[in-house]
């Protein structure tokens, strides 16, 4: 079956429209190191064969089933760069784009890829368009989230640059997804695109005589307090009375809130917040009663400041040590100051004087 004209699609004075012939010169001398960077070329401006090559493939992939569709984007009667889709799976495309200098930042490139994804959803019966973009192009992940394309994670190795595999973010808009004009599809786009933060929530279990209830764990040599990562729309109270509910099969309520560390990145794991709440006070044979989740905790251990000190990480220690003086406060009731906010273990003054 033929395949209908090659259609010019507008939004004012951004048209996407065919490649022309006398497009080629003027296309790849607009060609800069910004594009060589991000694309890969063995050089800035390719040559006329070069050029007129990536052309003829496009109007091949056309006229093969709309396989590839390529067009030139112009703004005002100038040619500002070009946007392709590719189908790569069945109802699936994936998405390309470039603009040339002068034309970046001024919205030419968002108008443009809004305008080939609705081609995409009405004319090629597409249900999902996407885009592979390297984390280092800020400037490429913007256009894309601004043409409503949701970020979606990192694929490993998918990319290729200077001969080495790169890792790509994956981003990517369904037919059926809310117009990112729209404030539910704005929502969406932010919410996808913002960053995410991992929280940990740990307990403070001490007995009558002062000593912190330590676990040995089995996957580091360092032991720590009992807890663990809150999950997805789960509160770190919520958090931290499972975790220790799971790891040691024993009911407990958090009370106030002792400290909030930040933790750097460290040995593989990515930064964190993590919230220490204090557990109340028991008998030291309450840990007989405990069972105790074999494959994260070997043992549990009642410690002393010193044992403390000997057994956890300096940055570990330090937390812990201030959760207690916290926690004796509060037993006290002689000081009412809330939970304290630490940087890697260290007091917020230590690393931000005034």
């Amino acid at each position: 079956m033929t395949e209908p004209s090659q259609p010019t699609l507008r939004d004012g004075d951004v048209v996407l429209r065919p490649w022309r012939d006398d497009d080629i010169d003027v296309a790849r001398h607009q060609h800069d190191e910004v594009m060589a960077q991000w694309s890969g070329f063995p050089g800035v401006v390719p040559g006329h064969a070069q050029q007129a090559g990536a052309v003829g493939r496009w109007r091949e992939g056309y006229a093969d089933g709309r396989r590839v569709v390529g067009f030139v984007v112009e703004r005002a009667g100038e040619v500002a760069g070009s946007v392709e889709v590719r189908r790569v799976r069945p109802g699936v495309g994936e998405l390309s784009w470039t603009l040339y200098a002068g034309h970046r930042g001024v919205g030419t490139g968002r108008r443009a890829i809004r305008l080939l994804i609705a081609y995409c959803f009405s004319d090629l019966g597409l249900d999902r368009v996407e885009a592979h973009v390297d984390p280092a192009n800020l400037a490429s992940l913007r256009l894309a989230s601004r043409s409503g394309l949701r970020r979606e994670g990192i694929v490993r190795g998918h990319g290729s640059r200077g001969g080495e595999r790169r890792d790509e973010v994956l981003l990517g808009r369904l037919s059926g997804d809310a117009a990112p004009e729209d404030p539910s599809g704005f929502r969406a786009l932010l919410n996808a695109a913002l960053p995410t933060k991992r929280v940990i929530a740990q307990g403070l279990l001490r007995d009558r005589g002062g000593r912190v209830l330590l676990c040995e764990l089995t996957y580091k040599p360092d032991w720590d307090l009992p807890g663990g990562v809150v999950e997805v729309g789960e509160s770190p109270v919520e958090g931290v009375e499972r975790e220790v509910g799971e790891e040691l099969r024993i009911d407990v309520a958090a009370r106030s809130l002792l400290a909030v560390d930040w933790l750097p990145p460290w040995a593989g794991w990515d930064d964190a917040c993590l919230f220490v709440f204090d557990l109340g006070v028991v008998d030291a044979s309450a840990s007989e009663a405990m069972v105790l989740e074999p494959r994260e905790i070997a043992a549990v251990h009642w410690c002393t400041p010193e044992q403390v000190a000997e057994r956890t990480r300096e940055p570990t220690a330090a937390r812990i040590a201030e959760a207690v003086r916290g926690a004796g406060r509060a037993d006290s009731g002689s000081d009412g100051r809330g939970a304290v906010f630490l940087h890697g273990g260290q007091a917020y003054s230590a690393f931000r004087p005034e």
